[in-house]
């Protein structure tokens, strides 16, 4: 450090070990700069004169359509890393988390073949849904006026004892329970 506060920087050391690769310049070299926007960490080393004339001349974009400028720099304000807009299902901590290791027992998940698992209450759920024709989201109060409905079908006394009926609403008695129980939960 010099004595006005400046730093001084002693490239003797690095100088002795680079010579400048601009064409017919034999001068030591202080200065790295890439070789090209491909390339960037492969570096040339350059004289201050070459490596002022260098930087003049550098253009990161050069070459690239307008559109893909732009693809550019939307990328880098992101890491370069996937991003979605909100509300697209892909927000971490949400509806459906990635849990490889099995971490939240119980939670519906992707598998690693891209399959859904659906732990027991919710394959049940879904079965009594399907038992009922309803599809969720479905209130209490829907499923109640959908018990109503399949029970006032299938009841013994308006189908004339037909077995198939009588099988039939027993299943709904069952989906019913379970829609409830989960409703309540």
């Amino acid at each position: 450090m010099t004595g006005n506060g400046n730093a001084s920087v002693d490239l003797g050391a690095e100088c002795e070990t680079h010579i400048c690769a601009a064409a017919g310049c034999g001068e030591p070299a202080a200065y790295r700069a890439p070789r090209s926007r491909e390339r960037l960490a492969d570096y040339m080393w350059l004289c201050l004169e070459h490596v002022r004339a260098y930087n003049k001349a550098w253009d990161y974009y050069a070459g690239m359509s307008v559109a893909e400028i732009e693809a550019h720099v939307r990328a880098d304000t992101t890491w370069r890393r996937p991003s979605w807009p909100f509300g697209t299902g892909h927000e971490e901590g949400r509806a459906n988390p990635r849990d490889p290791f099995d971490l939240f027992p119980g939670e519906q998940r992707a598998a690693h073949d891209g399959s859904e698992r659906l732990s027991p209450a919710d394959a049940a759920e879904k079965q009594a849904l399907d038992v009922m024709n309803l599809s969720p989201p479905v209130t209490a109060e829907t499923v109640k006026l959908r018990y109503k409905e399949l029970v006032k079908q299938l009841h013994p006394d308006v189908n004339g004892g037909d077995r198939r009926a009588e099988e039939r609403l027993k299943l709904v008695n069952d989906a019913y329970r379970t829609l409830s129980a989960a409703r309540t939960a």
